[in-house]
Parts: structure tokens; sequence; C-alpha cells
């Protein structure tokens, strides 16, 4: 048996990066009660999770039922080294530290996120698509070949189930649990000889976590509803050598807004109570369409195609002062910063499109023997209009711009890849990957906080770079590899908001990286981990200078850590582990700017605060650990499953600055489930997540022009019951 076909046995928890998005299948649970079988198959090449070189954790539909991972936050409650803090429109990702810091319309993230093949270049929109999930996969480390831009941190794919040709199969999945929390998705497949289709629509709906006690209270920030609705339509030919899939999303995701805790509230100490009297909302809808085509030239080589399009909006409108009590500038007064430093007291609103065209076409090999390659070409052109509106004469609902800021930015990225896998000998294998990419914005302000701009300021920013990776890969026979990296990730440069304020540079990330993965005890054990240092590069952070946003080239920083994941079955008994330690910290010393800075700190000029070497970066916990076991025992004709697991999240900070303001606090979380599964058709699961009630820290927000800042807390307990009933597997 060849080290290939022998290593594609290996299960669940390690993705690669030498492959794109990879698709986990589980197979028949080995007959000596060890770990099943799991084969990867990689959006371009079939690949094995123990035999690719990176560090990263991949879940399962299945495992993240198991796991209680209902939504893209709780990610990080399962896998090491990553930070999720989501607030306002935005999901930011950081993964080893490195990621995003910071929410404007010409900046990216830094770790890439994937649905179905689809990039998703902006932060604002991934986390609506978190149902009827074939597998999940978290790569950590710059994924600058064939990922490209936007992967200084990582990336995260998401694989949707395909529908499987000559079978019809429907699955329901429904939960109810406290805060009226209500969840339906119903999804099924319909496949004839060469032609197939899967469709899937989900319903959320949940009361807010917080109490809005404003006698004049009109809305109840934090309340959720939810509606997503997936389709996808598969073709062969009649010789297997073409498969094309067409695949369109909608979705459409309402609430009031998100609960902000007011710093200093004097109200209540209730985490959990607020007190605004504005009439809150945050709809974001839009849809997704993309068809994806690949064709065997021969038996060794395939072309594949995808093309994708995609729409979506936010609409939103917050209480700016977090008050019932704060007054607007009165009519016969100016709305200047001395008259609203006197009235606090606003409206704002707030409307971002994202339209984004997306186009790739890879060239690559199907075979097995020791040369596998690919190379492919990549496009993206996207239209994002913004517009952004203060009242400062109103508290309750936004009537009349007090400030307006309307820009529109155009961005267009091209880049072309390549990477060479080569096993010199049946263990030495030998990889070299490189991207060269180009990015263009064109950023045109109509008005920036004032009056309309005539003529329009327009700003412009062009950046080019090589991005890749190198690596030598020892594996063993049987029983896992060794490998030693260094790779190279980028995120473009842009333009500012504020007209005459410079352009941000890209941010770069080189990591060198050393790893293992081994399977054993007759594969009822495998263990993986990884060791590596972090040059991070002209940081992007985010300000406000005179009230407006802006993303500056602040520092560089240095990491260092390493993470081991422990995965074990035996009979009914199974457990996994995981922790990630990181040291990440600036690496030298700066001004740089901030709005709330006091006149001068430490020979800063006004507006800007200094930095000192070795302050630790933004949304970088140093420990992240994850624990889980469940036992599965039969009662009569039903099998029952209790679990409990852990997670811990060490404290981080949202800003360059610490304060009480800024600071994360670190937190233990514990759930339980039990399941009952009633054989092939019903599963029954009762569940209590937080079971201590443990009040955190989700988010810190901070001050801006628009609304003062506060707390998001965590969710506190809650309970339910879940259902899941699969037909015609």
């Amino acid at each position: 048996m060849t080290a290939n076909r022998t290593y594609r046995a290996a299960a669940v928890l390690l993705l690669s990066g030498i492959s794109a998005p990879a698709l986990a299948q589980a197979d028949a649970a080995e007959p000596t009660g060890g770990l099943s079988e799991i084969v990867v198959t990689a959006e371009r090449r079939e690949q094995n999770l123990q035999d690719i070189p990176i560090s990263a954790t991949v879940f399962s539909g299945e495992e993240l039922q198991k796991k209680g991972v209902t939504n893209l936050n709780d990610i990080q409650q399962v896998a090491p080294s990553i930070a999720i803090n989501t607030f306002n429109r935005s999901t930011f990702i950081n993964i080893r530290g490195v990621g995003i810091a910071q929410s404007a319309p010409t900046s990216n993230p830094g770790v890439a996120y994937y649905i179905d093949g689809q990039l998703i270049p902006h932060e604002q929109f991934i986390g609506h698509s978190f149902y009827d999930i074939e597998s999940i996969e978290v790569l950590r480390g710059p994924q600058g070949t064939l990922t490209g831009q936007n992967s200084t941190g990582g990336a995260i794919y998401v694989r949707t189930p395909n529908p499987n040709f000559n079978e019809t199969s429907a699955v329901g999945d429904f939960s109810y649990g406290n805060y009226n929390r209500v969840r339906a998705m119903v999804a099924g497949s319909f496949g004839g000889e060469d032609v197939a289709m899967r469709l899937a629509y989900v319903h959320e709906e949940r009361d807010s976590y917080t109490r809005n006690i404003a006698a004049n209270a009109q809305s109840q920030p934090g309340n959720l509803n939810m509606d997503a609705l997936r389709a996808n339509l598969r073709f062969r030919g009649a010789d297997g050598r073409l498969n094309i899939n067409l695949r369109a999303e909608y979705f459409n995701v309402q609430t009031d807004n998100n609960a902000v805790k007011r710093q200093g509230d004097t109200v209540s100490t209730d985490p959990f109570v607020i007190q605004e009297d504005a009439r809150s909302y945050q709809d974001q809808a839009g849809y997704r369409v993309s068809g994806e085509v690949r064709y065997d030239l021969s038996d060794s080589v395939q072309v594949r195609s995808l093309l994708s399009w995609q729409d979506g909006y936010t609409h939103d409108q917050t209480d700016g002062d977090r008050t019932a009590t704060a007054l607007a500038v009165p009519a016969n007064l100016p709305t200047s910063g001395a008259n609203r430093a006197l009235y606090p007291g606003r409206v704002s609103r707030g409307d971002t499109v994202f339209e984004t065209l997306l186009a790739e076409v890879n060239l690559l090999s199907t075979g097995d023997g020791p040369l596998s390659w690919v190379v492919g070409g990549f496009l993206m052109d996207e239209d994002v209009p913004v517009t952004l509106l203060r009242d400062n004469r109103n508290t309750r609902d936004f009537l009349i711009s007090s400030s307006d800021i309307i820009t529109h930015a155009k961005n267009t990225s091209y880049s072309m890849f390549g990477q060479v896998n080569y096993f010199v000998t049946d263990q030495l294998e030998v990889l070299v990957g490189g991207r060269y990419s180009w990015d263009k914005q064109v950023y045109t302000r109509f008005a920036a906080a004032g009056p309309a701009l005539n003529p329009p300021a327009v700003g412009t920013a062009s950046t080019e770079q090589l991005t890749g990776k190198i690596g030598v890969n020892y594996h063993f026979n049987d029983n896992g590899m060794i490998y030693l990296s260094a790779s190279k990730g980028y995120k473009a440069g842009g333009v500012n908001l504020t007209p005459n304020t410079p352009n941000f540079i890209p941010e770069r990330n080189f990591v060198y990286e050393a790893g293992f993965k081994t399977e054993l005890l007759d594969r009822h054990l495998r263990l993986n981990g990884s060791l590596f240092y972090s040059d991070y590069k002209d940081i992007q952070l985010s300000s406000l200078v005179g009230g407006l946003p802006v993303t500056q080239n602040a520092l560089a920083g240095r990491a260092k850590g390493g993470e081991l994941e422990l995965t074990g079955q035996f009979g009914g008994l199974s457990f996994n582990a995981g922790v990630g330690y990181l040291d990440a910290k600036f690496a030298n010393s700066a001004c740089i700017s901030d709005t709330n800075a006091p006149g001068t700190d430490a020979g800063c000029p006004a507006n800007l605060r200094f930095v000192p070497k070795d302050r630790v970066l933004p949304f970088s916990p140093e420990w992240t650990v994850n624990a889980g076991v469940q036992y599965t025992f039969a009662l009569g004709d039903v099998d029952v499953t209790p679990r409990v697991q852990w997670s811990h999240l060490a404290s981080q900070y949202a800003t360059p600055f610490p304060s009480v303001n800024t600071l994360v606090p670190g937190r233990d979380l514990f759930d339980a489930r039990l399941t009952l599964d009633f054989g092939t058709k019903y599963k029954l699961e009762g569940f209590i997540n937080n079971i201590g009630n443990k009040k955190y820290v989700a988010t810190q927000i901070q001050n801006s022009s628009s609304a003062d800042g506060g707390i998001i807390y965590g969710a506190p307990r809650t309970f339910g019951v879940r259902l899941k009933v699969e037909i015609g597997k």
C-alpha cells in the first residue's frame, strides 16, 4: 500500500495548506473501536489530512453539532489560537494575533473566508451561512499561494453538502431554547442519473439577552430574526469527465442592532440591562450566485473554473449616546463640536453595499505520481458605496443629517499563482509555491463629515506583491509526518476616508513553522503539533482623526508560539483537547494616531499616542485551550451519549492602548449535552451552554463620532432541546 493511500485513512483534526478548502467525509467507524476514517476531497485535488504540512483544525458537520457549534463565533471555543469578536456590522477574526483590528470600506480582513470556493472579501457577511454544513477548516498561518490576498493570518473554509446522484434524502434539524430561541433547518437532496439538486432553508429567532428598561424604548437591542436559503444544482457528463455546480444563496438578518452596555453606566450595574431611547436596528441582506466547472482533460490533468457574483447590504440605525436621557443640540444652536459636547444626544444611520464579481481558473494535476502541481489565475472586481449620517438634532429616530460621509470605493485585484509538490524519495517531499498579486483601489469621497465636496475628492492606491511558500516534509511509513515551512501572506493597501490623509500600504506576515502529525495505539489516538515564529510588518490599525476613521500602518510585530491537538477514540469513549500558546508583541516603539490621545503622550504630537516596544498586539490571547469528553452506551435500542466540554480564552486587548475600556478579560466556559440516538432517523438532544452562567465581556467597542463605545457581553446560561430527523440516508 502506498503512503498516500495509507494516510487517506486518517481522521478528523487537521487540514493542509497545499490545497484549498477541503470537504471532509466520514466513512464507517473503525471495527477496532478506534478513530473513524475521514476522506478529504480538496477543492483542487484529493488530499489527506495527516499528509499535509500545516497547522489546522477541521470539523465535519456532525462534529460541529456534537460540540454545540451553531455560529461562527463558537469556533474559537473548539479551535486553538483563534479569537473572534463580532460587533456593529463586522466580525473580526484573528489567528495567532493576525487578521483584522479595524473596519473601513477601503480595508480588508487578514483571514480569508471562503464558502464553497467563493472568497467572501469583507467581514460584514461571513457569519450568515452557518447552516447545513459539510465541513469547516481553520488554517493557521499565511496562505499566500492558493488563497493569496487577505491571508496574513490564515484562512477559514466552509463547505456545504453536495447533492448525490441517484439519491433522494431529507434532513430536519429543530431547536428550541430559553430566550424564546427557535431554530429550524430543513434540507433535501433530489438526484437522478446525471442531475442532482440540494435545497436548504433555515429560520432562527431569539429574544435579546439584554433588557432595554427605558420608559420610552423604541427597540430591544440584541433581538434576532434570520432567514436564509441555499440551492446547489449539480450536473455531470455521461463520460464522467465534466462536473458542474450552480449555487445560489439568499440571506436576510434583521436585528434591533447590538446590545451595548454603556461604559460607567449609572442606571444599572447589571451587564444585561441598558437604557436607550432610539429606534435601533441592523438589517443585513444579500445573495450570492456562482458556477463551478471541472473538466478532466486527461487521466492526469483537470481544468477548474469558478465565477461568482455577490450582492449584499447593511442598513442600520444606532442610539449614538447609548442613553435615554442625553439631549440633542437645540434647534437654535449650531451642531459644533462644543455644542455636541454639551448636548451629546444623537442618532446615527449607515448604509453599506458590496457588489463583488469573482473569477478563478485552475489547471492542476490529478495523477498519483511523485509530482503534483497547480497553476491558476484570480480576479476580483467590486463596488462599495457607503453612506454614513449623523443626526445631532434628534435622539429617537433619524430625521435630518448633521454630518454626511458619502463615499464610493472601486476595488480590483488580479493574481497569478502556482505550486509544485515533488516526492524526492518515497518519504521526502519538497514544495514551492508562489503568487503575484496586483491590487488597485479608487476611492471617491462626495462628502466627508461636512458639506458636499465639489468636486468630489478622488484617491487612488495601487499595490503589488509576491507571496508564497516553501517547505520540506518527511512522511513516516504508516505513522505520520514532520514538516518545515516558510510562508508569506499579504493584505493590500488602500485609501483613507479623510482627504489629505496618506494612503496605507500593504500589511505582510512572514511565518516560519515546524510541525508533526502522528497516530498512535493502532489509530486510537491522534496527536498533531506545531511551533511557529511570525515576523509581522506594517500592521494596519484604525483610529479616528477629526471624528473620521483612518487606517494607518502603525508598527511591526513579532510573535512566537504553537499549537497541540489530541483526539482519541476507544470504543464508546472519545475525547479531544487543543491548546494554543501565543506571545505576540510590537517589535518597535512609535507614536500612532488616536483621537483619544490626551494632548501629548511620551513626547508624541497632539492626537498621537505612544506605543512602546513589547506591548501585546491587539486580539492576541496568550492561551487558548479547549477539551471535551463523551461516552456512548446502549440503553435498550437507544444509544445514549453524554458530553461535557470546556474552553479557556485568555485576556486580550481590542486596541494597542491597554485600559479598562479596551480589555477583554479571559474567560472559562463549560457546556454539556445529552444525545439520544434512536437509530437511522431520529436524534434527540438536550443542551446547556455556559453552565456556570459566567458573565463575561465578549467585545469592547471604542468611541466614534457616530456612537459612543461600550461593552457587548457574551451569552449567559442558555439551554434547550434539539431534534434531528434524517430520511433516505
